[in-house]
């Protein structure tokens, strides 16, 4: 199968910037390659801190006529460019694919995903409403009204491409913002095809904006909107202590934060559980694009008279994935996104192995005839609650089974972290499952399912995880706020 698209237009390798395909002002260029074989698929511009100004004066100098424009039309313009992400989907999925690494299927459900956001905040910009508030004393009208904050720069990660610069970007526009976007060094071209078909939907020059820039120019870039009174609000995926830097630096300017960062997710299986139900739910949640998600699993509690069932039913599952490039129509596991990554991996491997955990299958690098970025799927057994993979996001498709006896202990051991996005459990019992809900650190919790996001609902963390929510009736109130409106002598 080849990973080439029918619509070559779409791979775009320029800066997009008042509604022109510009290069960096530096000139320099950086390269775009394919994880499964190392290749080169693209070069993109190198920015600086001149073009990063230059978008953002873009995005301001748009900014009044697009926060004019009715909120219905700002819909109407959204519900245009998500049938046209639609209609390229096949395209799109390939072009993740290419770029990123992710199966084929799995590109292709990105897109999905990332389109609904796009047709959820399409629908809620008309919905936009204040409140008509009882005066206290005669002779007096009171409103509160919901206005968009300004400019937003937004700062996406490369494990989901499209659906990051979506979740974002959408309820930004549909707010009546305009936006400045960085999309990550390892996967920007399906950012800028997304942005391309913005602009055939017909939205404004100007209000979006992208600039691409390498690992070492990405600072640049952000000084830049950090430093930039017009810029009112960022909005960023990414590591905990980048979005702690992020907090610090943009202080000077009191910028809206949404901050959507590292995770550590809990799962528990308790002695009540449906064991199948749980490993499907597992293996849902856990090996999605190779473990690269950040609320997939990253600790596995099982209770102690479970554990041998089910460490016996879920490596028997996870012994059958098939690990291969994209291009291999029966791939499931795709490459991790560079070298560094499987280093990672393999040195949580080896020090859970060190500290006593026992592999049960998998644990070791796969080197495949086109490249090296290959992990094979590991479970592990016994894993102490020290080890590197307890303590760290691992980010690979690896499980670390850990053992437990009481309700109240694996309560502890699942918050006893310093992040809380997302956490799992498997019970039937209802009273357990309300207790362990309330208890759970989480801004996320799924209930006997490991398939959590949803355009409908809110998602983000609490805790060193962020704040802010993406998706949902609510995801517009981080890109909105509230102006107080009295008008007195009226009695």
């Amino acid at each position: 199968m080849s990973l080439t698209l029918s619509r070559s237009s779409l791979i775009r390798t320029e800066n997009f910037i008042a509604g022109h395909w510009v290069g960096s002002d530096g000139g320099s260029t950086f390269g775009v390659h394919n994880p499964a074989d190392l290749r080169q698929i693209a070069s993109v511009p190198d920015s600086t801190h001149d073009d990063a100004w230059q978008a953002a004066d873009s995005a301001q100098s748009a900014f009044k006529a697009w926060k004019s424009t009715p909120a219905k039309r700002r819909g109407q313009l959204l519900k245009q460019w998500h049938a046209l992400v639609m209609s390229h989907q096949d395209d799109l999925g390939r072009l993740i694919s290419l770029e990123q690494g992710k199966p084929l299927a799995e590109g292709r459900g990105e897109i999905q995903y990332a389109a609904s956001y796009i047709e959820w905040f399409a629908e809620e910009a008309p919905r936009i409403e204040g409140d008509l508030i009882e005066p206290s004393v005669d002779g007096r009208r009171m409103l509160a009204v919901r206005e968009p904050v300004g400019v937003v720069a937004v700062v996406t990660p490369w494990n989901f491409p499209a659906a990051m610069i979506a979740r974002k970007m959408a309820p930004a526009l549909a707010a009546g913002c305009t936006v400045v976007a960085k999309p990550a060094e390892d996967t920007p071209l399906t950012s800028l095809a997304l942005i391309h078909l913005a602009e055939e939907a017909g939205i404004p020059a100007g209000v979006i904006n992208v600039v691409c820039a390498s690992r070492e120019c990405t600072p640049a870039v952000a000084d830049a909107w950090l430093r930039d009174t017009r810029v009112r609000k960022i909005s960023f995926t990414g590591s905990t202590p980048v979005g702690k830097q992020l907090a610090r630096e943009s202080a000077a300017t009191l910028k809206k934060l949404s901050l959507e960062l590292g995770g550590n997710a809990p799962f528990i299986v308790f002695d009540d559980a449906d064991l199948d139900a749980a490993v499907e739910g597992l293996m849902a949640s856990k090996f999605r694009n190779g473990g690269q998600t950040c609320v997939c699993p990253n600790r596995v509690y099982v209770h102690e008279t479970v554990f041998n069932t089910f460490a016996y039913k879920l490596t028997d599952r996870v012994a059958a994935l098939r690990v291969g490039p994209a291009s291999e129509t029966d791939s499931q596991i795709g490459p991790m996104i560079n070298t560094r990554a499987v280093e990672k991996i393999m040195k949580h491997i080896d020090d859970a192995v060190a500290k006593g955990g026992k592999i049960l299958v998998g644990g070791q690098q796969v080197r495949t005839d086109i490249g090296p970025n290959y992990v094979a799927p590991t479970v592990l057994a016994d894993v102490s609650s020290d080890a590197q993979l307890c303590q760290e996001e691992t980010f690979g498709p690896v499980v670390p089974l850990c053992r437990f006896t009481g309700e109240e202990e694996v309560i502890g051991m699942a918050n006893n972290t310093p992040y809380g996005l997302a956490g799992y459990f498997y019970s039937g019992n209802i009273s357990r499952i309300w207790r362990v809900a309330d208890a759970l650190e989480t801004g996320i919790v799924g209930i006997n399912e490991g398939v959590v996001a949803s355009e409908v609902a809110p998602f983000g963390g609490i805790k060193e995880s962020g704040y802010g929510r993406e998706g949902s009736k609510y995801g517009l109130d981080d890109y909105m706020h509230i102006k107080y409106l009295c008008q007195g002598s009226l009695g």
